[in-house]
């Protein structure tokens, strides 16, 4: 009887902490939104900015999240835009093949793996992949960037404003066709891309907030130079790159252009002699200036790759405006002042490239920002426009520094600024087939077998007690 009553006993125990867990669950179930975070720098705690805009949203916003090559996509986006649906219903979010649905990802112009669409009342913008996973300060580590570039996208959709853009065209310029990368990147943005013709159109449009002119290979006319001089004097502000083009130290024109904006072109090729992974001397690495637009790069080690820049200099000259350093080359680089060279089409040697007398000591000046008078930005001159090119733009940090440049001379209107999360890479353990087979045997065999050993000595112990 005695120990029929504990059996009792025991099983109604037994029950009843069965019970409580199940009911703390349904209870836990119930608190939508509650959690809690233990990582040591709270990374999975959304920011103030995301929630508030999420708190904000009014309007149903759809997010396709199309899948990477492996026909997967990444844990960590499905779990942040899991955690915006819990904030707000509105949010919705898909999973998508391109390649079991390639009329969806024709639809959104998908040309990337990876990329993230939202959509909200027939607007869209898009979410690179590249822009999402970045190079952490540590090597074994790297930088969740999701929750800075979604809610953006979002803000963008749902501020109904397009801050209007146009390319340069005519001269040999990269046009949106050219660069696509580049305008979808604006767009994402929330800018309105447009091709400009000055010869054709003959007036910048009223509602033009920058120009960009990039990489012109020909002299533009008096009257189009006449049109952006105008426009600059004004509330215009400009973007504006060079490559090397032939007969480019002959351009009348686009130097008076530069010179309105304090900067002049020194027609030399950067040489880089400081050793890179990139082994290639032409192709530059370059050291940030002190800014607003270098200092996030530099706190996340994301670098500017710039492949053939030519060398700038301030126009002392010019008291109307103030220019920044954004970029620069080390102390032991050089500029080729021989252009000549790269636009013969002959092929180099290397006596063609070492240093003369001629050619100009480093460190080397590659991008200015520049402001007026009144402290203003009013322009960004970069002595390179191949690194925003569509096969150039994903690398490192040229798409976010060419973005930071652009927010900058807006003034940073809707930008937003969220901490990316830092994750640690999985570390790859390589075990011999023998440590495997111990794994293995004390998993499936060992170790239940003296859990059952030990639980067989503690009935018959009981049983004889």
């Amino acid at each position: 009887m005695k120990n029929w009553i504990k059996g009792t006993n025991a099983v109604v125990l037994s029950l009843a902490v069965i019970g409580i867990f199940i009911v703390l669950t349904i209870f836990l179930h119930s608190l939508k939104g509650v959690q809690w975070d233990l990582s040591k720098n709270k990374n999975y705690t959304l920011s103030e900015q995301t929630t508030t805009t999420l708190k904000q949203l009014n309007k149903d916003v759809h997010v396709i999240a199309f899948t990477d090559q492996q026909g997967t996509v990444d844990p960590q986006i499905t779990d942040m835009l899991a955690e915006y649906h819990k904030r707000n219903s509105k949010l919705t979010y898909e999973e998508v093949d391109p390649t079991k649905k390639p009329t969806v990802a024709q639809q959104y112009n998908i040309k990337e793996y990876g990329a993230i669409i939202f959509e909200s009342g027939g607007k869209t913008k898009t979410v690179s992949s590249a822009d999402l996973f970045t190079q952490g300060d540590s090597q074994n580590s790297y930088n969740f960037n999701g929750e800075e570039k979604f809610t953006q996208a979002i803000v963008n959709l749902i501020s109904g404003e397009t801050h209007a853009v146009y390319f340069v065209t005519g001269h040999g310029e990269q046009t949106i066709a050219s660069a696509s990368a580049l305008t979808s990147s604006l767009e994402s943005q929330g800018y309105g891309v447009k091709d400009l013709n000055l010869l054709k159109e003959t007036q910048i449009p009223a509602d033009a907030e920058t120009l960009f002119v990039l990489s012109p290979t020909n002299e533009i006319s008096d009257k189009e130079a006449k049109l952006i001089e105008d426009y600059l004097k004004g509330k215009g502000k400009l973007i504006f790159s060079l490559d090397i083009a032939k007969d480019m130290e002959t351009w009348k024109n686009w130097d008076t252009i530069l010179k309105s904006v304090g900067i002049k072109n020194q027609f030399s090729l950067a040489v880089e002699s400081k050793s890179s992974l990139s082994n290639d001397p032409f192709t530059i690495i370059p050291d940030y200036g002190t800014h607003d637009i270098t200092s996030k790069l530099q706190e996340q080690q994301r670098l500017a790759v710039l492949p053939g820049a030519l060398a700038l200099t301030a126009d002392t000259d010019n008291k109307d405006v103030q220019s920044t350093v954004l970029l620069k080359t080390s102390d032991q680089s050089y500029g080729i002042t021989n252009l000549s060279l790269f636009t013969s089409g002959k092929s180099l040697t290397q006596d063609d490239i070492k240093q003369t007398a001629a050619d100009v000591k480093g460190p080397l000046n590659l991008a200015f920002a520049i402001q007026d008078k009144d402290s203003k930005p009013k322009a960004i001159v970069i002595g390179n426009g191949i690194f925003m090119q569509n096969d150039w733009l994903g690398q490192q940090g040229n798409r976010d520094f060419t973005l930071n440049s652009l927010g900058w001379l807006q003034e940073q209107k809707n930008q937003l600024t969220i901490r990316p999360r830092v994750e640690t890479q999985a570390q790859q353990i390589i075990i011999t087939p023998g440590q495997a087979r111990t794994i293995q045997y004390l998993t499936l065999i060992i170790i239940p077998l003296l859990i059952l050993l030990l639980g067989g000595g503690i009935w018959w112990r009981r049983r004889k007690g």
